[in-house]
C-alpha cells in the first residue's frame, strides 16, 4: 500500500440516495470478515509465491463465485480462468551478508537492517562482491533533459557505489522545477534505481530520511530485506545495478564529516543546477553477499461481469491482496507482516463492490473486479495487466483503485493518491458532493502517491485511472484527530508487523465511502461517457493514440 487511508465520509443515511437501483449498503459486518481472514497468521502475511499466496488466491476466487461474478482470467481452452498469470523472478539473500565501509583506513562494519538495508540484486548474478570501491555523493540522481538538470554532470560511476538523495530536488523548499512539493517520478526511489543501471554504476544506495521519504526506516527495512520480486527481463541490467540499497541519515552525515564535508551543505547544493557530483576522499565501501535467483508464476485473480450491451467497454475495480509474507522480527518476535489494512481491507472491498454490482441489474458496460499480486515488490501484478491486458487497454473507461479503507468511521471528506488531472476524478467529486462530501486534495503530495498504488501502471498507459482515499476530516474529532490516526499508523504500523486487524475499528465510513465508489463505477458503466485526461497531462498524449478505438 503506498498513501495511508484512515478515515472517510459524513453519515450516510444524512444525505439524498443514489439515483440508481442500488442493491443496498455495504455490510460492515462481511468487510471485517474478509479482513479478519486475510490478515490472519494463517495467511502467513499473503507473500506472493508462498503458501500465503495459495491460500490467498483461493479465497478470493472462493469469494468471486459466491458474490455471483463470472471468470475474467485467461483464456483457456476457449474459457476464461478466474486467474491471469504473472512470471515473475524472485530474489533472496542468502547465507551472510559482509558489508561495510573503510574510512580513513580504519574498517567500518555495518549490520544489515541497522545501518543498511540491501535489496537482493535483481541483476541475475548469484553472487555479488565489491571491494573497497570509491563512494560518490550523486545529490537527487536526476536526469532530465527537459528540464535542463543533470546531477551527473559526465561523472564515470562504473566501478563505484553512489549515495542520493530521496525525493526531489525542492521537496523541501517546496519551490522549483519538480513539482514543489508534490512528487515527480524523479523522487521516486525507483526511478534512482533504474538511474543506477543507465549510469554504469555498481550501485546507488539512497539516504533515508523520513520526511521527503514518507515514512520511518523500519519501513525500508522491512521492505528491503524482504524477498524482492521483478518481472522476467531478457537483460536485467539494463534497468538494476549490482547493489540497490539504502543508508540511514545518520550513518550518511558521519562518512560525510570522516571526509571532510557537510552533509546539509550538500544537500544544499544538490537543491539546485550547479550542483555537481562529489567524491568522499577517503571512504571505500564493500560487500559480499550471495543471492538466490528463482523464477516463479504467481496470480491475478480476475472476476467479471459482462456488459449487456457494449461488452467490449470495460470499468475496472482493482485492489492489490499481497503483502509482505514473513520477514524480520519486530520488538515483540512477530514475524508475520499480516497487512490488514494495507491491502486486505481494500480486497474485501472489491469483493463487496463487486457484491453490489452482482445484485443489481447488469450494466450496458462489462465491469471487471481485479485482485492484483506483487503490488509490495513494484506493483508487478498491475504491471503485468498493463502490459499484457485481458481487456483492450483502448476500451477500458477507467481504473478505479483501493489501496486501504476507512477504519475510524465517517469523515466529511475523502481524497484520492495524487491530484491526477482527469475528469474521472471530477466525476468522483460531484458524486461526493451529491453526498454532502468535501474532496481535499492529497494531504502528503511528497509522499509521491501518485506513482505508488496499482492505478499507476494504468495510468502510463494512458488509462484513466485513480486510487481513492478517505478523508481525514473525521466525524469524531476532526482534521486533529484523523491526522494523529494517519501519523501514528505510518509510524507504528505501516509495513510492520503490527498492521493487524482490530476489533475497535469503525467500518462505517468504509461502508460510506464504498457507496461513492459503487456509485462511480455505475455511472461509468452505464453510460457512453469516456473519461479523460486534461490539457497538460503527461498520460493525455498516450490515451490520445487509441481514440479511434472509442468512437
Amino acid at each position: 500500500m503506498k498513501r495511508i487511508l484512515l478515515a472517510t465520509a459524513c453519515a450516510w443515511a444524512v444525505f439524498a440516495q443514489p439515483t440508481f437501483a442500488a442493491p443496498g449498503d455495504i455490510d460492515p459486518a462481511l468487510l471485517a470478515d474478509h479482513i479478519k481472514v486475510l490478515s490472519s497468521d494463517a495467511f502467513e502475511g499473503r507473500g506472493p509465491a508462498t503458501p500465503g499466496e495459495t491460500k490467498t488466491v483461493q479465497f478470493m476466487t472462493d469469494q468471486f463465485k459466491a458474490v455471483g461474478l463470472q471468470p475474467g482470467g485467461d483464456l483457456k481452452d476457449g474459457q476464461r480462468a478466474w486467474t491471469q498469470d504473472v512470471p515473475l523472478a524472485k530474489f533472496d539473500i542468502t547465507g551472510p551478508i559482509s558489508v561495510g565501509v573503510k574510512v580513513g583506513g580504519q574498517t567500518q562494519a555495518w549490520t544489515q537492517g541497522e545501518q543498511i538495508a540491501i535489496r537482493a540484486a535483481e541483476t541475475g548474478a548469484d553472487h555479488v562482491t565489491l571491494k573497497d570501491v570509491p563512494v560518490v555523493f550523486v545529490g537527487y540522481g536526476v536526469k532530465a533533459p527537459e528540464r535542463k538538470w543533470d546531477d551527473f554532470k559526465g561523472v564515470d560511476l562504473k566501478g563505484k557505489i553512489a549515495l542520493v538523495l530521496v525525493n526531489d530536488p525542492d521537496f523541501e523548499t517546496g519551490q522549483g522545477d519538480f513539482g514543489g512539493k508534490a512528487m515527480t517520478y524523479y523522487g521516486r526511489w525507483t526511478y534512482k534505481y533504474e538511474e543506477a543501471a543507465r549510469q554504469g554504476a555498481a550501485g546507488f544506495i539512497v539516504i533515508h530520511e523520513t520526511a521527503p521519504a514518507a515514512y520511518g526506516w523500519n519501513t525500508v527495512k522491512n521492505s528491503n530485506t524482504n524477498t524482492v520480486f521483478d518481472i522476467i527481463r531478457a537483460d536485467p541490467t539494463k534497468d538494476h545495478a549490482p547493489v540497490e540499497a539504502w543508508i540511514q541519515r545518520d550513518v550518511t552525515v558521519d562518512l560525510f564529516k570522516a571526509a571532510g564535508l557537510d552533509f546539509e551543505a550538500l544537500k544544499k547544493q544538490a537543491q539546485t543546477r550547479a550542483f555537481k557530483p562529489v567524491t568522499l576522499t577517503g571512504v571505500t565501501f564493500s560487500a559480499d553477499y550471495a543471492v538466490k535467483a528463482e523464477k516463479i508464476v504467481s496470480k491475478n485473480v480476475v472476476g467479471v461481469l459482462p456488459g449487456t450491451k457494449r461488452p467490449n467497454e470495460t470499468v475496472i475495480y482493482s485492489a492489490h491482496w499481497d503483502h509482505l509474507g514473513v520477514g524480520l522480527p519486530d520488538a515483540k518476535g512477530d514475524k508475520i507482516y499480516n497487512g490488514a489494512l494495507d491491502n486486505a481491507s481494500g480486497s474485501s472491498m472489491l469483493i463487496e463492490i463487486a457484491r453490489q454490482f452482482a445484485q443489481a441489474p447488469r450494466t450496458d458496460r462489462s465491469v471487471v473486479f481485479l485482485s492484483v499480486t506483487a503490488e509490495e515488490k513494484g506493483l508487478l501484478g498491475s504491471e503485468y495487466y498493463g502490459a499484457n491486458p485481458l481487456y483492450p487497454l483502448a476500451t477500458t473507461v477507467g481504473d478505479i483503485n483501493m489501496d486501504g479503507i476507512a477504519t475510524n468511521g465517517p469523515a466529511h471528506d475523502f481524497t484520492t493518491s495524487g491530484d491526477a488531472p482527469l475528469t474521472l476524478q471530477d466525476d468522483l467529486i460531484a458524486i461526493g458532493k451529491a453526498h454532502g462530501r468535501n474532496y481535499s486534495p492529497d494531504p502528503r503530495p511528497g509522499a509521491g502517491s501518485f506513482f505508488r498504488s496499482d492505478h499507476f501502471p494504468f495510468a502510463k498507459r494512458g488509462v484513466p485511472a485513480l486510487s481513492f482515499g478517505g478523508g481525514q476530516d473525521l466525524v469524531n474529532g476532526g482534521k486533529a484527530r484523523g491526522e494523529a490516526l494517519a501519523k501514528a499508523f505510518v509510524t507504528d504500523r505501516y509495513h510492520q508487523p503490527a498492521d493487524e486487524y482490530s476489533p475497535d475499528w469503525d467500518l462505517t465510513g468504509a461502508v460510506q465511502d464504498g457507496g461513492l465508489l459503487y456509485e462511480l463505477g455505475r455511472k461509468l458503466a452505464n453510460s457512453d461517457e469516456w473519461p479523460e485526461w486534461k490539457a497538460g497531462s503527461e498520460f493525455k498524449a498516450e490515451r490520445d493514440k487509441t481514440a479511434a478505438a472509442r468512437k
